[in-house]
């Protein structure tokens, strides 16, 4: 049951992209992050106040500035630069990317089977992104590259964090945090590049409205908090086979929103990679069950 639970926010944090361009086409990144971080905190911080104290606030200012001021401005140059499954597709590349910043920077090895996969998993993103046959814009690119390293450097500083400050605080004020830094960036910008915020902001429209609205309370208020809250009752192994729904999420919503198409070979490189990605958990899982039956047995 939790496993399909866990699909939940990572459904809906796949529909970022294709949501993005279909009611927010043109919108500046730095106004979006904003719109969807600072109101999300505020709401979980009214529905659970919380205080971080004193000694809390330079690790929760560095966790917003990461996780969450440069995350998701480049979460939405992938939304309004890449197409909408490619970006679901790519994301999930960040084990191998995690991988390798671990063994890097920890001395920590991958095991056989998750260096086995990662490689597969290389080999068909390097497939499906090959420029003859699949033209993406390198600016979207660059952030995908961004955005997956304050997904792996944002976790490490998470997961460092262990019982220190209680996951409430940390998923509210990180998102508060993250989102003042996004909202001041955003005035500077407008300051210098006002054309971009006058035109978002005298043809705000119901589909705006609509868009804005599905980011905030379900790509990160629902998203976020159940997520922690998963957290806490199951297994990151376990969790991972819910992110399966993330990259489907961006290839449905790619597909209906936005009439994005691809080859067959192209759906089946997406495929491929989505499964490799999910496989080193699998079989951990199924290693760590199947004993398990033997001594109940």
């Amino acid at each position: 049951m939790n496993i399909l639970l866990a699909m939940i926010p990572a459904f809906f944090w796949g529909t970022t992209y294709a949501m993005t361009q279909f009611t927010l086409p043109d919108w500046p990144p730095l106004l979006l992050g904003a719109l969807r971080a600072l109101p999300a905190g505020l709401i979980l911080l009214a529905i659970k106040p919380s205080q971080p104290k004193k000694a809390q606030w330079p690790i929760l200012i560095k966790l917003g500035a990461i996780n969450i001021a440069v995350f998701f401005s480049l979460i939405f140059v992938m939304a309004l630069t890449l197409p909408s499954a490619i970006s679901g597709i790519g994301m999930i590349s960040v084990p191998v990317f995690a991988m390798l910043f671990h063994w890097v920077i920890s001395k920590k090895r991958p095991n056989p089977v998750q260096a086995f996969f990662g490689m597969i998993l290389v080999l068909l993103a390097w497939m499906l992104f090959d420029p003859s046959s699949i033209t993406l814009n390198p600016i979207g690119l660059v952030a995908m590259l961004a955005a997956i390293s304050c997904i792996i450097v944002g976790s490490t500083i998470t997961k460092a964090l262990g019982t220190r400050i209680h996951w409430w605080t940390i998923l509210t004020w990180q998102l508060i945090i993250g989102g003042a830094l996004l909202l001041v960036s955003a005035g500077v910008q407008a300051f210098f590049l006002p054309q971009q915020y006058f035109d978002a902001i005298s043809q705000f429209s119901l589909i705006n409205a609509a868009g804005i609205g599905w980011i905030v309370l379900l790509n990160t208020v629902l998203g976020y908090s159940m997520y922690v809250w998963l957290l806490q009752r199951m297994s990151v192994v376990d969790f991972t086979f819910g992110g399966i729904a993330n990259p489907i999420a961006g290839i449905v919503c790619g597909l209906v929103l936005m009439s994005e198409s691809y080859t067959p070979h192209q759906y089946l490189l997406m495929g491929g990679m989505i499964l490799a990605s999910i496989a080193p958990a699998f079989i951990q899982l199924l290693r760590r069950r199947i004993p398990n039956k033997a001594v109940v047995d």
